[in-house]
């Protein structure tokens, strides 16, 4: 959508007003909308969303200010810019209408340019911000599929087995049960059976990159079993080896992080958990990674 293929709604009880506004915004390229009062305009916004409403502050009823109010109060229609247009000049009504949630205001009488002006401004703002709104929600998601796989055991190899990669939990496992073999393929004793499992997932259409979820039945609870209070991957490890009485420092060591790092994280799992001392943060974690039936 391009500004000005983008929709208006005009809301103002003043034929005159209307009119002017209508010419102006019907020859810049807009779809326009009208409503004569707030309740109309609010009975309108059920069936039509606008990408922008001018809406005017003194009208009988339902004025502006609480029309405003009302539609800012509904999730579906929060985000849709609101422009006051109004004759009062007093600094404190001009306050008030940004209080109400408007995003600027018109001074009428309106003058046709700078109304498109604005209305144009207000647009492109609002277009910028659904712009990077879908590119953090996207972020966001491919960040949450990265945490949960670096949190697996994953291997991928070729077609006779060679690891093309592997998550640091599985190259850790691989050499927890295998620590003779290569850690070029993965180990031909290794499959469906045994202390250490690996479960094959596959496209039917192609055998040329096979994907491998490493386990260990009959192990203990591990780091990614902490991320069930709130924790991120990285704090859950933290918070895991805090549980087996290693320092911050041994911790940075092992995680192959800054001491300074794991202070932080240390800081942000304490604010989390809501605790003081580092015994109650350990006593936390072994609450759910003691073995069950003990």
């Amino acid at each position: 959508m391009t500004t000005t293929s983008a929709k208006v709604l005009v809301v103002d009880d003043t034929p005159a007003n209307v009119s002017l506004l209508l010419d102006a915004l019907t020859e810049a390229g807009y779809e326009l909308l009208v409503a004569e009062s707030g309740r109309s305009a609010l009975a309108l916004l059920q069936f039509n969303v606008p990408d922008l409403i001018l809406l005017d502050v003194m009208m009988p009823g339902l004025d502006g200010f609480a029309t405003c109010a009302l539609l800012k109060a509904k999730a579906e229609w929060r985000d849709i810019p609101v422009l006051f247009m109004t004759a009062l000049q007093e600094p404190d009504e001009k306050v008030r209408a940004f209080a109400a949630g408007a995003v600027d205001y018109i001074t009428k009488p309106a003058y046709p340019p700078e109304v498109l002006a604005r209305v144009a401004a207000h647009l492109q703002i609002r277009a910028l911000q659904k712009s990077l709104a879908d590119e953090l929600a996207l972020r966001t998601d491919a960040e949450e599929q990265l945490s949960q796989s670096l949190d697996r055991a994953i291997v991928l190899t070729d077609s006779t087995r060679r690891i093309i990669f592997q998550t640091r939990l599985a190259a850790d496992l691989l050499h927890k049960h295998f620590p003779a073999e290569s850690t070029v393929s993965l180990p031909r004793a290794l499959g469906a059976a045994g202390p250490l499992v690996a479960r094959l997932f596959s496209e039917s259409a192609r055998s040329d990159l096979l994907m491998f979820v490493l386990e260990e039945p009959d192990s203990a609870p591990g780091p990614a079993a902490l991320r069930t209070l709130g924790l991120t991957p990285r704090e859950a490890e933290v918070l895991y080896w805090i549980a087996q009485g290693k320092s911050n420092p041994d911790i940075a060591t092992i995680l192959g992080s800054a001491v300074r790092t794991v202070h932080k994280h240390v800081e942000h799992i304490f604010q989390k958990l809501g605790l003081e001392t580092r015994n109650a943060a350990m006593l936390a974690a072994l609450e759910i990674l003691r073995p069950k039936g003990r």
